[in-house]
């Protein structure tokens, strides 16, 4: 029989405290695990709350550093040609971070973004491949340091690196501090590509407001046939451009001739409509026994000569844009059936019994005071609503400062090319054009123009032309503010010899003051021409101003100024 031998008191003392040191490991263990829950909270709530990667980024590492002992923690981003630096850091010195330079495949950090793969170093000073470029080996404790780096993956793709020093003693075990590195580097994968989300959306916006800008730019300079570049002019521009990729219905208001067809064909173009059909109807111009069925068409023997169904426009521009001009003269009863289209997107044909769907959006335009009809009883206030959801004023001709110039020089083109001349503006012509009140506005512009081409004498249109141009178009304002019929009117005075205007005009250097818009300088010897003008006109005032090419508002302002006539009359 075998004797076996005592235990020695060493080993007894090994068996002894065996259960205990078991129970206190599963207390570290369960501490550790809570401590790395904590941390993952935390590092959670900093990717749902942080404002910017550096507050994210940097209160992660610096979790890892107080809470976990991960110190020193880096993360290293390439740039487009691959070479690699920290951006992000926690325990580094500016100097230390500027150090952390990495060619592509180059030390610890390169290898891992090169690879994908998790690098291990157990001490620091026994790997070759360990640069110490970053943190000099003299300023970390005398003992054995450890690093350990993870790659910052997106879609399994090595997009950065997340590196860290510890110490090798710890005793937590290097798998546990690897798998929290992992997580860490999922959050800082979502952080990052989160900001480049932001960033290249905010560079998509700046792109986006660029081309706005431009398109605006290209807009001034007669895109769609608008020319301009005057504040005011401008910021309709700006309005319409706005509006336009939106389904609302548009009111441009304005005066007579202020180009409103065109910025609502602009409306059109530069909406999600742009394919689908552009229809403009004026509600002044068809007679209203016509313009229902016009309108909203009418079905086979719904009335005498009604042979055939017959779509209106309403219909016709589904899937588009129907401008309607004059909205102001549209027949009280006509009001509601518009306003059943702007509601309900449905109209019923003339002498139809069911409801047709359309698709349509509305642009109407007025020169009338549309709130006055409605107060007079001629307007459905609740139309008014409907169509006034973004009104657009479009300026007169005389609010567009400068604006004259390039659009004669435009028009001048066109009516060159449409009548075969070649022709050109004479000195002082410009100005002339300038400084008139044009009523009618661009319209009346491009007439003036277009009859100018044809009355030039050697290709060169004269000051002289264009005050007898505009001389007759008073005469015809006047008329119409008499409301009598020009073939009833009174025969014509005899003309007088044309007078030079550049002798009127301020001189070129001497800014105009904001106060007198549309009125020139008043000179003294002024009064004589004046008074001789109205004598012509046997004491019409209205006719004597046409004489001598100005309104009658301007005629009575240089009156009133060389005490002609007192102000109070």
């Amino acid at each position: 029989m075998t004797n076996k031998s005592a235990p020695t008191p060493a080993q007894l003392a090994v068996h002894s405290t065996a259960p205990m040191t078991a129970a206190h490991d599963l207390h570290d263990e369960a501490e550790s695990e809570d401590i790395e829950l904590l941390v993952i909270h935390e590092a959670a709530r900093l990717l749902g709350h942080a404002t910017t990667p550096d507050v994210a980024i940097h209160g992660i590492l610096r979790l890892m550093s107080q809470m976990v002992g991960l110190n020193r923690g880096r993360v290293v981003l390439p740039d487009s040609a691959g070479h690699m630096s920290i951006q992000y850091a926690y325990g580094l010195t500016a100097l230390e971070r500027q150090r952390g330079q990495y060619a592509p495949g180059e030390g610890v950090t390169g290898r891992v973004m090169r690879t994908g793969q998790t690098a291990v170093i157990q001490n620091i000073d026994d790997e070759p491949i360990y640069l110490t470029r970053a943190v000099d080996r003299s300023t970390l404790p005398q003992e054995t340091v450890s690093f350990l780096a993870v790659p910052i993956l997106h879609d399994n793709v090595p997009m950065g690196v997340l590196g860290t020093h510890r110490l090798r003693k710890r005793k937590r075990a290097f798998s546990r501090d690897v798998t929290l590195l992992r997580v860490l580097a999922t959050f800082i994968a979502q952080i990052l590509r989160m900001n480049t989300l932001i960033e290249e959306k905010t560079a998509r916006l700046a792109d986006e407001n660029r081309a706005l800008k431009q398109a605006l730019e290209d807009h001034t300079e007669g895109a769609h046939g608008i020319l301009g570049d005057s504040p005011a002019l401008k910021q309709a521009l700006r309005q319409a451009l706005h509006v336009a990729p939106t389904q609302a219905t548009v009111l441009l208001t304005g005066e007579s001739g202020t180009g409103k067809e065109r910025f609502a064909r602009m409306v059109h173009i530069t909406s999600n409509r742009q394919d689908g059909p552009f229809i403009a109807i004026n509600c002044a111009a068809i007679p209203e026994n016509l313009l229902e069925s016009e309108l909203f068409g009418h079905e086979k023997g719904s009335f005498t000569g009604a042979v055939a169904m017959k779509k209106g426009v309403v219909e016709l521009a589904s899937g588009g844009t129907l401008f309607l001009d004059e909205i102001g003269d549209l027949a009280f009863d006509l009001q509601s059936k518009l306003l059943h289209v702007l509601e309900k997107q449905l109209i019923k044909r003339v002498g139809g019994i069911k409801d047709v769907a359309v698709d349509v959006r509305i642009i109407a335009a007025t020169h009338k005071n549309l709130q006055k009809a409605i107060n007079e009883g001629r307007f459905r206030i609740d139309l008014f609503y409907r169509l006034n959801v973004f009104p657009i004023h479009l300026p007169p001709l005389r609010e567009r400062s400068g604006d004259v110039r390039s659009l004669a020089r435009h028009f001048l083109q066109l009516a060159s090319q449409e009548f075969d001349r070649n022709t050109m503006f004479g000195q002082g012509v410009l100005e002339r054009l300038e400084h008139y009140n044009w009523p009618g506005n661009i319209r009346q512009l491009e007439n003036v123009v277009k009859r100018a081409v044809l009355v030039a004498q050697g290709g060169q249109i004269s000051v002289e032309d264009i005050v007898l141009i505009l001389r007759h178009e008073a005469r015809i304002g006047e008329h119409l503010e008499a409301g009598t019929s020009l073939s009833t009117a009174a025969p014509p005075l005899p003309e007088p010899t044309p007078m030079p205007y550049e002798a009127r005009l301020p001189p070129a250097h001497t800014p105009q003051p904001a106060n007198l818009r549309g009125y020139n300088w008043v000179r003294e010897d002024e009064a004589q021409e004046l008074l001789d003008a109205l004598k012509q006109a046997r004491g019409n005032k209205t006719r004597a101003a046409g004489m001598l090419g100005m309104s009658a508002r301007q005629f009575r302002y240089r009156m009133v100024k060389l005490g002609l006539v007192d102000g109070g009359e």
